[in-house]
Protein backbone atom coordinates (compact mmCIF):
# COMPACT_ATOMS: atom_id res chain seq x y z
CA UNK A 1 0.00 0.00 0.00
CA UNK A 2 1.22 3.46 -0.88
CA UNK A 3 1.48 5.94 2.02
CA UNK A 4 0.95 9.53 0.92
CA UNK A 5 3.79 11.92 1.66
CA UNK A 6 3.47 15.27 3.30
CA UNK A 7 4.19 18.25 1.08
CA UNK A 8 4.56 21.97 1.58
CA UNK A 9 1.66 23.77 -0.10
CA UNK A 10 1.61 27.50 -0.76
CA UNK A 11 -1.86 28.83 -1.51
CA UNK A 12 -2.10 29.05 -5.32
CA UNK A 13 -4.62 31.87 -5.76
CA UNK A 14 -5.94 35.04 -4.11
CA UNK A 15 -9.21 35.34 -2.20
CA UNK A 16 -12.42 35.56 -4.20
CA UNK A 17 -14.61 38.51 -3.23
CA UNK A 18 -16.40 41.51 -4.61
CA UNK A 19 -17.17 44.88 -3.08
CA UNK A 20 -20.67 43.65 -2.17
CA UNK A 21 -19.49 40.52 -0.29
CA UNK A 22 -21.24 40.28 3.09
CA UNK A 23 -19.74 37.10 4.47
CA UNK A 24 -16.50 35.20 4.16
CA UNK A 25 -16.22 31.41 4.15
CA UNK A 26 -12.81 29.89 4.80
CA UNK A 27 -11.40 26.40 4.46
CA UNK A 28 -7.92 25.48 5.68
CA UNK A 29 -5.90 25.22 2.43
CA UNK A 30 -6.92 23.95 -1.04
CA UNK A 31 -7.12 20.18 -1.43
CA UNK A 32 -5.31 18.41 -4.26
CA UNK A 33 -8.62 18.25 -6.21
CA UNK A 34 -9.25 21.98 -5.69
CA UNK A 35 -5.71 22.83 -6.78
CA UNK A 36 -6.19 20.69 -9.87
CA UNK A 37 -9.47 22.45 -10.70
CA UNK A 38 -8.01 25.87 -9.87
CA UNK A 39 -10.78 26.98 -7.50
CA UNK A 40 -12.22 26.41 -4.05
CA UNK A 41 -14.07 23.21 -3.11
CA UNK A 42 -13.18 21.47 -6.36
CA UNK A 43 -13.51 17.84 -5.29
CA UNK A 44 -16.54 16.44 -7.14
CA UNK A 45 -17.76 14.68 -3.97
CA UNK A 46 -17.43 17.76 -1.76
CA UNK A 47 -20.95 19.01 -1.02
CA UNK A 48 -19.97 22.64 -0.36
CA UNK A 49 -21.75 24.04 -3.44
CA UNK A 50 -24.82 21.84 -2.97
CA UNK A 51 -25.38 22.67 0.73
CA UNK A 52 -24.75 26.37 0.15
CA UNK A 53 -27.30 26.46 -2.68
CA UNK A 54 -29.75 24.47 -0.56
CA UNK A 55 -29.64 26.79 2.47
CA UNK A 56 -29.83 29.86 0.22
CA UNK A 57 -32.72 28.31 -1.72
CA UNK A 58 -31.06 28.92 -5.09
CA UNK A 59 -29.91 26.54 -7.84
CA UNK A 60 -26.54 24.86 -7.40
CA UNK A 61 -23.98 26.33 -9.81
CA UNK A 62 -22.54 24.19 -12.60
CA UNK A 63 -19.09 22.74 -11.97
CA UNK A 64 -17.15 25.50 -13.72
CA UNK A 65 -15.04 28.21 -12.16
CA UNK A 66 -16.94 31.01 -13.91
CA UNK A 67 -20.37 29.66 -12.84
CA UNK A 68 -19.17 29.34 -9.25
CA UNK A 69 -17.70 32.85 -9.27
CA UNK A 70 -21.03 34.22 -10.53
CA UNK A 71 -22.88 32.24 -7.83
CA UNK A 72 -20.65 33.78 -5.15
CA UNK A 73 -21.01 37.33 -6.52
CA UNK A 74 -24.80 37.03 -6.78
CA UNK A 75 -25.04 35.71 -3.22
CA UNK A 76 -22.53 38.21 -1.74
CA UNK A 77 -20.10 35.53 -0.55
CA UNK A 78 -16.32 35.78 -0.36
CA UNK A 79 -14.13 32.65 -0.29
CA UNK A 80 -10.58 32.06 0.80
CA UNK A 81 -8.62 29.86 3.17
CA UNK A 82 -7.17 30.34 6.62
CA UNK A 83 -3.67 29.35 5.57
CA UNK A 84 -1.22 30.89 3.13
CA UNK A 85 1.02 27.83 3.44
CA UNK A 86 1.32 24.57 5.37
CA UNK A 87 2.80 21.11 5.27
CA UNK A 88 -0.02 18.60 4.73
CA UNK A 89 -0.64 15.03 3.67
CA UNK A 90 -3.17 15.07 0.79
CA UNK A 91 -6.29 16.84 2.02
CA UNK A 92 -6.06 15.65 5.65
CA UNK A 93 -6.48 18.74 7.84
CA UNK A 94 -5.40 16.73 10.88
CA UNK A 95 -1.96 16.32 9.27
CA UNK A 96 -1.31 20.08 8.93
CA UNK A 97 2.06 21.16 10.26
CA UNK A 98 3.91 24.50 10.17
CA UNK A 99 0.84 26.59 9.29
CA UNK A 100 1.36 30.12 7.98
CA UNK A 101 -1.83 32.21 8.14
CA UNK A 102 -3.23 34.44 5.45
CA UNK A 103 -3.57 38.14 6.28
CA UNK A 104 -7.19 39.31 6.16
CA UNK A 105 -7.09 43.06 6.75
CA UNK A 106 -6.98 44.10 3.07
CA UNK A 107 -9.88 41.81 2.14
CA UNK A 108 -11.94 43.02 5.10
CA UNK A 109 -11.32 46.66 4.13
CA UNK A 110 -12.38 45.97 0.52
CA UNK A 111 -15.90 44.79 1.36
CA UNK A 112 -18.51 44.82 4.12
CA UNK A 113 -17.96 41.40 5.71
CA UNK A 114 -20.53 40.85 8.47
CA UNK A 115 -19.38 37.36 9.51
CA UNK A 116 -16.60 34.85 8.93
CA UNK A 117 -17.43 31.16 8.74
CA UNK A 118 -14.89 28.34 8.69
CA UNK A 119 -15.51 24.89 7.24
CA UNK A 120 -14.32 22.24 9.66
CA UNK A 121 -12.95 22.14 13.19
CA UNK A 122 -9.33 22.56 12.12
CA UNK A 123 -10.08 25.65 10.00
CA UNK A 124 -12.01 27.17 12.91
CA UNK A 125 -9.26 26.43 15.42
CA UNK A 126 -6.50 27.72 13.15
CA UNK A 127 -8.37 30.92 12.26
CA UNK A 128 -9.29 31.74 15.84
CA UNK A 129 -5.73 31.02 17.07
CA UNK A 130 -3.71 32.54 14.20
CA UNK A 131 -5.91 35.11 12.44
CA UNK A 132 -8.73 36.43 14.63
CA UNK A 133 -6.64 39.11 16.34
CA UNK A 134 -5.39 40.49 13.00
CA UNK A 135 -8.85 40.23 11.40
CA UNK A 136 -10.62 41.70 14.43
CA UNK A 137 -13.31 39.01 14.37
CA UNK A 138 -13.73 35.40 15.48
CA UNK A 139 -14.84 32.73 13.03
CA UNK A 140 -18.04 30.72 13.34
CA UNK A 141 -17.72 26.97 12.85
CA UNK A 142 -19.48 25.16 10.01
CA UNK A 143 -19.13 21.39 9.69
CA UNK A 144 -16.88 20.22 6.88
CA UNK A 145 -18.39 19.48 3.48
CA UNK A 146 -15.52 17.14 2.62
CA UNK A 147 -16.25 13.58 1.45
CA UNK A 148 -14.38 12.46 4.61
CA UNK A 149 -17.21 13.91 6.75
CA UNK A 150 -20.12 11.90 5.27
CA UNK A 151 -21.40 10.53 8.60
CA UNK A 152 -21.82 14.01 10.11
CA UNK A 153 -23.44 15.33 6.93
CA UNK A 154 -26.36 12.93 7.40
CA UNK A 155 -27.27 14.45 10.79
CA UNK A 156 -29.95 17.18 11.04
CA UNK A 157 -27.59 19.54 12.88
CA UNK A 158 -25.31 19.64 9.82
CA UNK A 159 -27.82 21.65 7.80
CA UNK A 160 -28.80 23.69 10.88
CA UNK A 161 -25.20 24.92 11.17
CA UNK A 162 -25.14 25.85 7.48
CA UNK A 163 -28.46 27.76 7.82
CA UNK A 164 -26.45 30.42 9.73
CA UNK A 165 -25.02 31.51 6.36
CA UNK A 166 -28.51 32.30 5.06
CA UNK A 167 -29.37 34.19 8.25
CA UNK A 168 -26.39 36.54 7.80
CA UNK A 169 -27.13 37.11 4.12
CA UNK A 170 -30.79 37.90 4.81
CA UNK A 171 -30.07 40.38 7.61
Amino acid sequence: MNNPQSERIVHPWPPFYSSNSRLLILGTIPSPASREMGFFYGHPQNIFWRILAEVLDVPEPPRTIEARRLFLRENRIALWDVLHAATIVGAADASIRNPEPNIFSALLRACDIQAIFTTGKQATRLFNELCAAEAGIQATYLPSTSPANRAAQAKPEFKAHWQKVAVVLRS
